[in-house]
């Protein structure tokens, strides 16, 4: 038996808005969240700019007891935690910690390089001699799967409990991960989401690549610029998003508030071939993938009204764009509604599908299509292919039933979800 599967809970620590209904309004008022920082600019990176979550001490109280913050510092679990527990509480759940372990929930909670700040820290105590005094939590704080250890330790969630990691298709694998457990019958809920950490030790690899923008250091919010003719390399941001996806039968029996729903999707990878590098898409895999989240979630591509885009604001924007195209057999004035929330966010790395999933929730849930932030000047090549008209610079309200999510990787890797505005 296959089971419909629904979302009933989001999170968000995000640049630009930390919670869902700050996220909403940021959304739909074109607020940015990137910054310039000159902890930047004294280790003479060419980009100074990113977005990192204003999340204060008061906040963190909310969420963390004296005792797990103590020696903690580790800002992707911190936000993973955050955002998950407002999911979940967002889904109607308590989080009492002597609540009975809850069997039919699971986790899957992605991120990229953990806890690479207390693990910088904790080389400079070995490094003196100091190996006692590293603290009891520096593996719980280091280990990729860290954040799903301390979230479910949090919640008491006893199904399956893990981390993915595929770069930048993170969150919307885990997204489809975790659908596919309460489709067939595994689970009844799941929490699923990603996260990432912020600062230099993350961000100073891409800027040694020289794929992040240096042109914006005195105008930050102007810096990320995807499918515009002036874009000159991705922003690095950092945050985390969570989604408690559940089963009808269980959404419906308990009453729960019902955000959207997960029609389907896939996953694969282009193995680097025709095109696709450690770095680059294969384009082949990439309308693959698209084509089969279509067949997959039952619908024919003319049902899709709008896209959230990976869309970093680099040279690999127009091959998107063509591979939307081609994929959906759909250009020009025909071609869905779409835009890039990294206009406002900048590129969150791993926690990026999943932070991007819960903006195309919410569009969805609102009956609103975000605008594309520093998109006054399309990319002619882009302009070739769909019109203008498809790329709002301002918000819309409409009435629209179904939004598709992408995002493509390093290491050729690909996940497409399409969510669905829910109707019993």
């Amino acid at each position: 038996m296959k089971h419909r599967v629904v979302i009933t809970g989001l999170g968000v620590v995000a640049p630009n808005a930390v919670g869902v209904s700050d996220f909403i309004e940021a959304l739909k008022q074109d607020k940015s969240g990137i910054t310039f920082h000159q902890e930047l600019a004294d280790l003479n990176f060419s980009c100074q700019i990113g977005g990192i979550p204003n999340v204060s001490d008061e906040l963190k109280s909310k969420y963390f007891t004296d005792l797990q913050l103590r020696g903690f510092n580790s800002s992707g679990i911190l936000y993973g935690c955050i955002a998950g527990i407002d999911a979940w509480k967002d889904a109607g759940f308590d989080t009492n910690p002597q609540s009975k372990l809850d069997y039919d929930t699971g986790l899957i909670f992605g991120t990229g390089t953990s806890g690479v700040e207390k693990f910088r820290e904790a080389i400079y105590k070995l490094d003196d001699g100091n190996v006692r005094r590293l603290g009891s939590t520096v593996v719980l704080q280091t280990m990729a799967s860290g954040v799903s250890a301390y979230l479910s330790g949090m919640l008491g969630l006893g199904n399956q409990v893990t981390t993915n990691s595929s770069a930048c298709t993170t969150g919307t694998e885990a997204v489809l991960m975790g659908y596919d457990r309460i489709k067939y019958g595994k689970a009844k809920r799941m929490l699923v989401g990603s996260c990432s950490d912020h600062g230099p030790y993350v961000w100073g690899g891409f800027d040694a690549m020289r794929v992040m923008t240096y042109k914006h250091n005195d105008n930050p919010e102007n810096g990320s610029r995807p499918m515009s003719t002036s874009a000159s390399g991705f922003v690095p941001g950092s945050g985390a998003g969570a989604l408690v996806l559940e089963s009808l039968e269980s959404a419906l029996a308990r009453g729960a508030t019902i955000y959207a729903e997960v029609l389907g999707g896939e996953v694969n990878s282009g193995g680097q071939r025709q095109g696709g590098t450690l770095t680059a898409p294969n384009p082949e895999a990439v309308k693959r993938c698209i084509k089969n989240a279509l067949k997959n979630s039952e619908i024919d591509s003319n049902e899709i009204d709008v896209i959230n885009g990976h869309l970093t604001a680099t040279s690999k924007d127009t091959l998107e764009i063509e591979n939307w195209t081609k994929a959906l057999e759909r250009e020009h004035s025909d071609f869905p509604y779409i835009n890039s929330t990294k206009s406002l966010i900048g590129h969150c790395l791993a926690a990026a599908g999943a932070i991007e999933c819960v903006a195309s929730v919410i569009q969805l849930k609102e009956q609103f299509i975000a605008p594309n932030g520093n998109c006054e000047d399309l990319h002619p090549d882009i302009e070739n292919l769909i019109d203008s008209s498809c790329i709002p610079t301002e918000k819309i309200d409409m009435k629209f039933d179904v939004i598709a999510k992408a995002s493509f990787g390093f290491g050729d890797v690909n996940a497409c979800v399409l969510f669905k505005r829910f109707m019993t």
